[in-house]
């Protein structure tokens, strides 16, 4: 690799100040420190507090995490799509398939994306952020397999715009960009992102009779908007019988994620993996990955009691392998800038979410999947929930100072 660092070390003067390229800077400055550790050392005087790990380092810990998500979800994609057309397949025909669907709305996303903070960063002097390396990645694995390129490409520069750079950028935004950008698609262009678009099928001729597509919770959404009264685990039941998948919406089925739904939150097993990477690395919040996971299940045992309806009467564990609360809890909600930022705060910031899924998933059929909406509303609440916690806190330590 010495022969990369020559031609960046002799292409470097160009780009600083005074050189040819000197309003290109900073992307130069992107690429290098990519490839390389900065050159940059802290002053010789004082003591420094100092660590291996670093914002783009940080950043790809997340990204490397997010993989077994985004393999898994590429063979779910293709597999999902041969199950639609009634016939089989081989591993790597599955691979095969997926990879033309997933890559391109990878590319489109970091590439729209890309493209804003490059030029954010011409415009406004300042170092490209490395947050987008996430962001680009999350964008595509929350995103359903037959969504159009061009509405990847419009949501990723509406979040970018709307989510981060309008507030300073990264390390700045309230909301999650991720989740910002399936919101946008989800009031702007909804037959798209909602309804019978979690299989990719090809040449739709071909589909076989009783196939759908349909979710989990699209299915258990119909027990509450009076569509069905059925129990929902006799419709999973059914549903599997009548495209001839014995055990297809079973709770390992769903725990490993072979059903269809959006291109990376369908493994509750995949995320459980990332989330391991997270933890350990402590890059992500334990306490809030299991405080999700715990308000989702009061939430889910609470309702179960109570029993209005058939989708209440769903026991609370599978609340917990359908749709993407696994997904959310483990890289939505774990965001270290929109999230808590108390060591108790991220205990109630995390229930909440959990507690508030349940909520949207039960009473709103209209669009059954509660995590998006949960993340998206306890982003803003997180500085409220810290402010509290301090504040108690100084109030605690005063009177024992009192006494």
């Amino acid at each position: 690799m010495k022969f990369l660092r020559n031609i960046l070390d002799k292409q470097k003067p160009n780009f600083q100040k005074d050189g040819k390229f000197e309003k290109f800077h900073y992307l130069f400055e992107a690429a290098e420190t990519f490839l390389y550790v900065p050159n940059l050392v802290t002053k010789k005087k004082g003591v420094h507090v100092k660590d291996m790990i670093d914002l783009k380092r940080m950043m790809m810990t997340v990204v490397i995490a997010m993989i077994p998500c985004l393999l898994f979800g590429i063979w779910n994609v293709g597999h999902q799509h041969f199950i639609a057309l009634g016939s089989t397949a081989s591993f790597f025909e599955k691979i095969i398939i997926g990879s033309k669907v997933v890559l391109p709305i990878v590319l489109v996303s970091y590439t729209a994306g890309g493209l804003v903070e490059v030029i954010f960063s011409t415009i406004r002097k300042h170092p490209i952020n490395e947050g987008f390396l996430v962001s680009g990645m999350l964008i595509p694995l929350i995103m359903p397999p037959t969504i159009p390129l061009w509405q990847v490409a419009l949501a990723t520069v509406f979040a970018i715009l709307i989510a981060k750079e309008v507030f300073g950028g990264t390390g700045m935004n309230i909301l999650n960009v991720a989740l910002t950008a399936r919101v946008f698609l989800y009031f702007a262009y909804p037959s798209d992102i909602s309804g019978d678009v979690w299989t990719y099928y090809g040449d739709k001729s071909e589909v076989i009779n009783g196939y759908s597509g349909a979710t989990p919770l699209a299915l258990g959404a119909t027990t509450v908007d009076g569509t069905n009264t059925e129990e929902v685990i006799s419709l999973f039941d059914q549903y599997s019988t009548t495209i001839n998948q014995d055990g297809f919406y079973s709770f390992l089925n769903m725990f490993i994620g072979i059903i269809p739904g959006s291109i990376g939150e369908t493994s509750t097993l995949m995320c459980l993996i990332g989330a391991l990477i997270l933890i350990i690395s402590g890059v992500g919040s334990w306490k809030i990955i299991l405080s999700v996971f715990i308000g989702s299940y009061f939430m889910s045992f609470i309702f179960n009691l109570i029993g209005l309806n058939e989708f209440m009467l769903l026991p609370p564990e599978y609340h917990l392998v359908i749709g993407g609360l696994a997904f959310g809890a483990v890289f939505m909600a774990t965001d270290p800038v929109t999230a808590a930022q108390t060591e108790r705060g991220k205990w109630i910031y995390g229930f909440l979410i959990g507690v508030l899924t349940i909520i949207v998933r039960l009473f709103n059929p209209a669009y059954p999947e509660g995590i998006m909406l949960a993340v998206l509303f306890m982003n803003v609440f997180a500085p409220y929930i810290d402010h509290y916690v301090v504040l108690a806190n100084k109030k605690r330590r005063l009177n024992r100072a009192t006494v």
